[in-house]
């Protein structure tokens, strides 16, 4: 491997912090979005903000690429159908159904599945550091949730809302795998990648909003929603899913998964941080063990140094 590509690989996993960072961010702007407008509008705004944005940076680099797009665009397409449309369709509706603390620890989840499919379905290699990594993650996650106590976890309650929370589940889990198909391909980068299938999910979301709510509502969203939402254009869409495609073509889908667990965590000390929540040494304990188990998968001897191959 030579010395650039080191650098490339070095390079993405500290890239890859900023992935949770963003989304963790966006889960607080978009609760109060859609005080203000329904989910799947806040959505369309969001996602078809987001494509066109990707697709004037796509033009100015010359990367549009018509024989990818004809090539791989039935891969593409699915990718658009499950990471864009339907993950953030089930999740916003069953926000409507069912607590947080459901949604969160059944999308918890979402490495452990995603290894697993790379693993039994693209051949990705299973070891010891990677099963201590996502157990030691997926327990902090549990903690965190649990709120230091383990009547939260006795007293949940499954109901519709939960059913469509585990739809998104395994809408994300789809789409992580067939990004790391699609984007295996020659000339298939990120960026187009990212482009085409932000689009395309923003237009079925366009679709399905007009039976949510009532676009009117768009145009007396106040000047505080209005800032939420370029921040999830721009840092969590924008930047945070073509960080998270990156990762899945440089790494592959079962390390880049890792980094999901970091979410919730970064969602909670942001709560703390910004809304003046209150946190628990339960909680902190958790964040380590996330950390701890983040840290185990993705570390590797050589990026403490480039090691030159030829």
């Amino acid at each position: 491997m030579s010395i650039q590509s080191e650098e490339k690989s070095k390079k993405i996993y500290f890239l890859l912090f900023l992935v949770p960072l963003f989304w963790g961010g966006a889960f607080g702007t978009a609760q109060h979005v859609i005080t203000e407008i329904s989910p799947l509008i806040a959505a369309t705004l969001r996602f078809g903000s987001a494509g066109l944005l990707l697709l004037i940076i796509v033009l100015l680099r010359g990367e549009w690429n018509w024989k990818v797009l004809r090539r791989r665009w039935f891969g593409l397409f699915l990718m658009a159908i499950t990471g864009i449309f339907s993950y953030n369709a089930f999740f916003f509706i069953a926000l409507k159904y069912t607590n947080a603390v459901n949604g969160s620890l059944i999308m918890a989840t979402s490495p452990v599945f995603i290894t697993l499919g790379a693993i039994f379905f693209l051949s990705e290699i299973w070891n010891k550091r990677l099963g201590v990594g996502l157990f030691l993650s997926l327990t902090g996650v549990v903690l965190v949730i649990m709120q230091g106590s383990f009547q939260t976890l006795l007293s949940l309650s499954f109901n519709k809302g939960d059913l469509l929370f585990m739809a998104a589940l395994a809408s994300w889990v789809i789409h992580g795998l067939i990004g790391k198909i699609v984007m295996q391909g020659q000339g298939v980068s990120p960026l187009f990648t990212t482009t085409i299938t932000t689009l395309i999910g923003s237009i079925f979301l366009a679709i399905g909003s007009f039976f949510d709510g009532e676009w009117k509502a768009v145009l007396a969203m106040s000047g505080q929603s209005w800032l939420e939402m370029i921040y999830m254009v721009v840092f969590a869409t924008v930047i945070g899913f073509l960080l998270w495609n990156m990762g899945i073509h440089q790494i592959g889908a079962s390390k880049a998964s890792i980094y999901m667990n970091l979410v919730p965590i970064n969602a909670g000390w942001i709560a703390v941080v910004l809304y003046g929540e209150s946190v628990k040494w339960e909680q902190l304990f958790g964040m380590l063990l996330v950390i701890t188990g983040v840290f185990i998968v993705t570390y590797k001897k050589n990026l403490r140094g480039l090691k030159v191959q030829t």
